[in-house]
């Protein structure tokens, strides 16, 4: 099974050596999926406190 494994990565390895633009490709996802969980943090920093109140009042009808 080791044989199967270490093949695999060496092949995967020569993938991304040989051709250039599958780098680019991945790069750019990266910074995509950098640019997304920026704009998430963002919102959830702005909208935190909005939904706590929500959910204090949601808990606060249901305790009475």
């Amino acid at each position: 099974m080791l044989p199967a494994i270490q093949m695999y990565i060496s092949n995967l390895l020569a993938k991304f050596r040989n051709e250039e633009e599958e780098g680019q490709t991945l790069v750019e996802y990266g910074l995509l999926l950098a640019l997304i969980a920026i704009i998430v943090i963002v919102a959830l920093i702005f909208l935190g406190p909005i939904v706590s109140r929500i959910f204090q009042n949601v808990g606060t009808s249901l305790q009475t």
